[in-house]
């Protein structure tokens, strides 16, 4: 999930910006430097053992990927020069692009890549699809490599240009046997910029400079894929944790993108005609995380009962964002607008909001006034939001609601345990929910699934399905069953599909909607 840390705008009297030092002072005329204010503090630097949307953006900064997602959703070869699969699909031969290197001048080779699978597919969600439907993967020779499947497998391409976490990012063969539950020590990479660690201060910047020795694709940058041409020498990210402060320094003019700002500031910043906004059209999708394990939400009937209690305006409204930021409401799991987009059932719920249906269900799951215990962080405001909503909310449909408060990052430790809370509060990018196979919190796999541990082995069936089909209208077919078995089962609720655009200085060109501050393609005048 992304991480953001304040919430109002203070009077610009009380701001400071000369505490940001006079490195920033020259960002306005430095033509060579990008200057962006990032979601936050990078503190990990292993997009592989790490999920967060910071460590992905790293990634996508000094990582290339063996193939990438175009801005109409489809999967394009990115590093791989041509593919070849079978005739019965089960075996895919991939070569590499001619020319491509590291950041150290080596040459990428296959085993390289076939390392690098191997230790995502170890972590990733949909990467262990994959993992279990591979009977062997080799390489060839030093550009070729093969991929043999062992059973079923439709969407082999769409796992290896995943574009978000964790994405599929390609390192070198000492680096990619590193565990995968242990951190990498070392940042070659042979995306477009290096990493310079020798610059890099913990909880206030990162640098990356163009990286000479990497190849682009010679067609034009269009989303993640396409040409990933460098425009500038070097790109920092200067961390400001206060947002008040962060605005200042970026109407100033000290900082070129400002990624994540809070949505309290984008109705002003959008009246700026020196400001453009970039938005992702997926968006984000907000989800209420119920503890299936405990009672009442053992049940399916009161899990069901917290679909009847939401009004996603209501959430979304409560942090922060105007109806122009909002997806009228969205009832699909995969995200309205996608290539997975359902109305499957979805039907009883399309009246809205429904209270007294959701103080009904409550009584018919056997509930008896039971405490539930909902964890509120402090922060991020989204999740802080949408907490007290939920509260509100539960007390209207007669549930025993106590109110846990606490920071992020205890709440991020307290869900991991799978007793002594009820409900919790999230939200993923699209590109992290668009598909049954990505998805993480659509597993029903038990105690395989992230907090929550929803166990449906009739969803499981469906998603195994899902991944073992190659065609495409068949694979809709059994989208249509997944959602309609999660509207029966729900793994979690949808509380709103939201818009959280990226704010760049109108002097940038080139800037790509992609809901990833990637800097490839950029211009800065």
């Amino acid at each position: 999930m992304r991480h953001r840390f304040s919430l109002r705008l203070l009077p610009a009297a009380l701001l400071s910006v000369a505490a940001l030092g006079s490195a920033m002072s020259f960002a306005a005329t430095d033509v060579k430097t990008i200057h962006m204010i990032p979601q936050g503090d990078l503190k990990i630097l292993d997009p592989i053992q790490n999920p967060s949307y910071i460590t992905r953006n790293h990634g996508y900064m000094i990582y290339d990927t063996l193939f990438s997602q175009n801005s109409k959703g489809e999967i394009k070869p990115q590093m791989v020069d041509n593919y070849k699969v079978s005739a019965d699909k089960k075996v895919w031969t991939f070569t590499l692009r001619p020319g491509l290197k590291w950041s150290d001048g080596t040459p990428v080779t296959s085993t390289d890549c076939v390392a690098s699978i191997k230790r995502w597919a170890s972590r990733d969600v949909s990467g262990k699809l994959l993992g279990a439907a591979i009977g062997s993967m080799e390489a060839v020779d030093v550009n070729a490599f093969t991929i043999t499947l062992a059973k079923p497998f439709g969407p082999v391409i769409e796992m290896l240009g995943k574009p978000s976490s964790n994405v599929p990012f390609m390192m070198p063969e000492r680096v990619a046997k590193t565990e995968a539950a242990e951190q990498i020590k070392d940042t070659t990479g042979s995306g477009p910029f290096i990493f310079k660690n020798d610059e890099w201060v913990p909880g206030s910047k990162v640098v990356y400079v163009k990286n000479p020795n990497y190849v682009p694709r010679k067609e034009p940058a269009d989303g993640l894929a396409g040409g990933k041409v460098v425009k500038v020498d070097r790109v920092e990210w200067n961390v400001i944790p206060d947002q008040n402060t962060a605005l200042s320094a970026f109407k100033g003019g000290e900082m070129d993108v400002y990624e994540l700002p809070p949505a309290d500031f984008l109705e002003p910043l959008a009246k700026d005609p020196s400001i453009k906004l970039s938005i992702d059209k997926l968006g984000n999708q907000g989800w209420l995380r119920p503890n299936h394990l405990l009672p009442p939400f053992n049940n399916a009937k009161a899990r069901q009962a917290l679909i009847y209690m939401v009004n996603q305006g209501e959430y979304l409204a409560a942090a922060g964002f105007s109806a122009k930021y909002q997806h009228p409401t969205c009832m699909a799991y995969f995200m309205c607008g996608s290539v997975n987009d359902s109305k499957a059932g979805a039907q009883p719920y399309q009246g809205g909001q429904n209270l007294e249906k959701a103080k009904q269900l409550m009584k018919e799951s056997g509930y008896k006034g039971e405490k539930v215990i909902v964890l509120a962080p402090s922060e991020p405001p989204i999740q802080a939001a949408a907490a007290l909503v939920t509260i509100q909310n539960l007390k209207k449909i007669g549930v025993n609601v106590e109110a846990q408060a606490m920071d992020w990052g205890t709440l991020q430790a307290r869900r991991a345990k799978k007793e002594g809370w009820n409900i919790f509060h999230t939200y993923s990018v699209g590109a992290d929910v668009y598909s049954p196979a990505v998805n993480s919190y659509a597993q029903a796999s038990c105690d395989a699934s992230p907090s929550g541990w929803p166990c449906d082995a009739e969803l499981e069936k469906l998603r195994a399905s899902w991944v073992a089909e190659s065609d495409s209208a068949k694979r809709k077919k059994i989208t249509d069953a997944i959602q309609a078995r999660m509207y029966e089962v729900v793994p979690y609720v949808n509380f709103g599909q939201f818009f959280q655009p990226m704010v760049y200085r109108s002097n940038l060109t080139g800037v790509l909607d992609v809901g990833i501050p990637v800097m490839w393609n950029v211009e800065k005048k």
